[in-house]
């Protein structure tokens, strides 16, 4: 499995129009969590933020919150964000551009954000263009670093040092709420939590 725990300079000049990371001039990280809401995981790295006063990010898919729409509303109501991560994880350079945008749209029903993460961080320029535009006007947020949870391939340890070795002030943090990520998750997130905020960090929505 081929992927980049930190997303070059480069790659950030080529797709200027996305979000990849916020300003670095207060010491402040910001996590997002894709694919829940899920009733387990979900729950867990909510009371995990909890412990340390820490917000964040929950781009959601929209079959998920027609699920567990309970979990939805209490990441609304203990103060974090949410954005739209398409109705059924769509793989845009998989996806035709029609049936893509009208996936997102329909996420849109029932998830009021006009962040959008795409799924595996695959978007066309024309699927990217049309959701930037009205009537939609989101804006694309990717990540900074990855902390590459989704691998059942590496270890716990290699989650939590994706994240340790490459964070900075300003830097949007990508873990999973979800079942195959779980493991390394729950095991990476409290000791980032930890660490960051012993370090004067705070934890913040986008």
């Amino acid at each position: 499995m081929l992927y980049l725990t930190k997303i070059p300079a480069l790659v950030k000049r080529i797709f200027p129009k996305y979000i990849w990371e916020m300003s670095s001039v207060h010491k402040k990280l910001y996590l997002t969590f894709d694919d829940g809401p899920h009733l387990i995981y979900t729950a867990f790295v909510l009371d995990e933020l909890k412990r340390y006063g820490a917000k964040a990010t929950f781009f959601c898919i929209g079959k998920n919150v027609l699920l567990y729409p309970d979990m939805y509303k209490r990441i609304l109501n203990e103060g974090h964000r949410v954005g739209n991560h398409t109705h059924n994880h769509l793989n845009g350079s998989k996806t035709n551009l029609y049936d893509y945008v009208d996936n997102v749209n329909l996420a849109k029903n029932n998830i009021e954000s006009n962040l959008f993460r795409p799924p595996y961080g695959r978007i066309s320029k024309r699927q990217a263009s049309i959701l930037m535009q009205e009537p939609y006007n989101f804006k694309i947020v990717m990540w900074d670093v990855l902390s590459a949870d989704f691998d059942e391939q590496i270890s716990n340890e290699s989650c939590l040092n994706n994240v340790l070795k490459s964070s900075k002030s300003g830097s949007i943090i990508l873990f999973h709420d979800s079942e195959k990520a779980a493991i390394r998750m729950s095991y990476a997130l409290p000791k980032v939590l930890e660490k960051y905020c012993k370090d004067g960090f705070e934890f913040c929505t986008l």
